[in-house]
């Protein structure tokens, strides 16, 4: 039987224990719960209890109003106070357009008119980007390499480009195709990643200047290149033959910086010689053209002395040059006789030779000048 139904319930109790008209032990009302709690908030802001029920709800409504106020106003303050660091700039953005720059130092602004863009600009970044470009000679090769980077100024790094950093990393990539696809393989494997690393600086700061990201390239490193792994056997191959092809190069080099500078020497030391020839030649015709001169003033002076002096003089010069002496007698004697002077110097030995050596003359010339005396003295004792 419910509990309200007319003679269900004598003692007219509800389902929450109480009794109409009597002591309640149910939960609270909550009208009653908001106003002792309206109640308690006047009294603690100096309020007091009014007569009226409309009068005491508008004032616990100031109240509570003032209290969000408050509240709010403590949590703007709090967000509005900022603190830039030394190495910090904070750019300040005022309805949308740009305001000021702030540096180191305690700062406020005031959200939501306000908005604060807050960045070191002295700390470097970097950035790494590795992937496969093709070369000036048509090889694929992977670079891999690295930029460091700071911000130079603020304003231009949060105004000008949306993502200035997903930029910089387009304008390296850019950058790093133009010149490795400007650039043969060996450079790039080899000795060349010092000038590439150069060249890829330059270019990708006038992008980014060009751009106007506010971002300064501090450094490029380009590290170690190497081919797809898939054909890494094959470019093992091509840097051993060019190795192979350098020390080739490197020992005919070698053999030309010998070899060169010898035949060098030979060809001068033949030219001395030739000069040498030359001066003789020439210096022994000016003498025979001078004696030639002054033999024939002797010979106007005496003629027959002369003419004798020179038969013998010439005979001695043929004599000196042949191994065999053809001896005459007397007119009238057609006696011939041919001595074998070549074997009678050659039993004569190293001596005859040093002392006809010492005198000035060859074997043949001193034995037909002891001839001649011979012939002369047995001239004079006929």
């Amino acid at each position: 039987m419910a509990w309200n139904e007319p003679g269900g319930n004598s003692n007219n109790q509800d389902p929450w224990g109480g009794r109409k008209g009597g002591d309640r032990k149910g939960p609270p009302d909550l009208d009653e719960a908001f106003r002792k709690l309206q109640e308690s908030l006047n009294g603690l802001f100096g309020g007091g209890k009014k007569r009226g029920g409309d009068e005491g709800g508008g004032a616990g409504g100031f109240a509570l109003l003032g209290i969000g106020l408050a509240v709010a106003a403590v949590f703007w303050l709090f967000s509005a106070v900022y603190t830039v660091d030394a190495q910090e700039q904070a750019v300040i953005l005022r309805l949308g357009k740009y305001h000021t720059t702030e540096g180191d130092g305690l700062h406020i602004y005031l959200p939501p008119f306000d908005k604060k863009y807050q960045e070191n600009v002295t700390r470097e970044r970097s950035y790494t980007k590795q992937g496969q470009m093709l070369t000036k000679d048509e090889n694929i090769v992977e670079v891999p390499l690295t930029v460091q980077y700071k911000i130079s100024n603020l304003k231009d790094f949060v105004l000008n480009v949306d993502q200035p950093e997903i930029s910089l990393q387009q304008a390296t990539e850019s950058a790093l195709r133009h010149v490795v696809g400007s650039t043969e393989m060996d450079q790039v494997l080899t000795e060349g990643r010092e000038l590439m690393a150069s060249e890829i600086k330059e270019r990708l700061q006038r992008f980014l200047d060009a751009y106007g990201t506010g971002i300064t390239v501090t450094q490029v490193n380009v590290q170690n290149a190497a081919a797809p792994r898939e054909v890494q056997e094959a470019f093992d191959d091509v840097i051993r033959a060019r190795e192979d092809e350098q020390r080739e190069k490197n020992q005919a080099e070698t053999y030309a910086n010998g070899v060169v500078p010898e035949a060098r020497g030979q060809s001068q030391r033949i030219l001395e010689d030739a000069n040498g020839y030359r001066d003789e030649v020439v210096s022994r015709a000016k003498g025979e053209a001078d004696r030639f001169t002054k033999l024939v003033a002797e010979y106007r002076k005496a003629p027959e002395v002369t003419r004798q002096r020179l038969y013998l003089d010439t005979m001695q010069e043929v004599f000196s040059n042949t191994s065999k002496v053809l001896v005459t007698g007397d007119k009238g004697q057609n006696n011939l006789l041919y001595l074998p002077l070549d074997k009678m110097i050659e039993g004569r030995g190293a001596s005859a030779a040093s002392v006809t050596a010492a005198a000035g003359g060859s074997a043949d010339t001193r034995v037909v000048t002891d001839l001649e005396q011979r012939d002369l003295r047995s001239r004079e004792s006929r």
